[in-house]
């Protein structure tokens, strides 16, 4: 016996939602353009105000719509962000009983392949900017936030150095859950400057275009979190994951 079509499972306002996904995603729209006013799509559904008001709220909270107010408002395209992906994954990873451990060790899966794919595919252009990041860490980022956001940086070069962008995508949402500050983990001073060794090892094979050597450079470094948590923080190490907080933003339409 067949399973029932997923539409029998979904509510009218969530059929329509997918509905207006699809026209969104064939048309040529781009984000920050309207798509269409509340009554054209009323008149385009023939479905009841708070059903298709229902149906808005879903993808404005799925960060694909947004409405601007006003004369000559209406539903404007967002792109969604990671920071939405990232917060949707953790509350599943949350009710699901995930812990942050498990985050850790998905990263130690992801990390290395897109070292390796950046040693092969990046350009001079990625491997500079690699470089300067590695010089605002020696030189600068005093403070906790400052240190763990620059190390972001940099694996974010190695990610977007890479030329993958789904295994880009998904380290860019796995990197918000499993940088461990939101988990009370801090970085010493000896733990900095091993970061900063193995983000300059990580380069050197970049340059070289010697993806093995990369990936293994890149599966030492970030195996060195794991290694963190688990002697220092034990108790981080099986706690559930958390919910991952975006910033609010407020749109700002010109």
């Amino acid at each position: 016996m067949s399973g029932a079509p997923v539409s029998a499972y979904l509510g009218k306002a969530q059929l329509i939602a997918l509905d207006i996904l699809d026209r969104i995603a064939d048309s040529e729209i781009k984000p920050g353009e309207t798509f269409a006013t509340e009554a054209e799509l009323l008149e385009t559904f023939s479905v009841s105000r708070p059903t298709l008001r229902e149906s808005i709220r879903i993808l404005e909270s799925q960060g694909v719509l947004a409405q601007r107010p006003g004369p000559g408002g209406g539903l404007v395209v967002r792109k969604p962000s990671l920071d939405m992906l990232a917060r949707n994954l953790s509350i599943y990873l949350r009710f699901n009983g995930v812990p942050f451990g498990a985050i850790l060790r998905a990263r130690e899966v992801i990390e290395p392949a897109l070292a390796a794919q950046a040693a092969q595919h990046g350009n001079e252009l990625d491997f500079d900017q690699m470089a300067e990041s590695i010089e605002r860490m020696t030189l600068g980022c005093e403070s906790q936030s400052d240190f763990v956001e620059e190390n972001r940086v940099f694996h974010g070069l190695v990610a977007r150095a890479s030329g993958d962008a789904v295994l880009e995508a998904f380290w860019g949402t796995i990197s918000l859950l499993a940088h461990g500050e939101h988990h009370g983990v801090r970085y010493t001073p000896g733990n900095r400057q091993h970061v900063i060794s193995a983000h300059k090892q990580i380069l050197d094979a970049c340059r070289l275009r010697n993806s093995e050597a990369a990936a293994l450079a890149m599966a030492d470094h970030v195996g060195e979190l794991e290694n963190l948590v688990r002697d220092h923080y034990k108790q981080v190490f099986r706690e559930l994951t958390r919910v991952h907080e975006h910033p609010v933003r407020r749109a700002q339409w010109a």
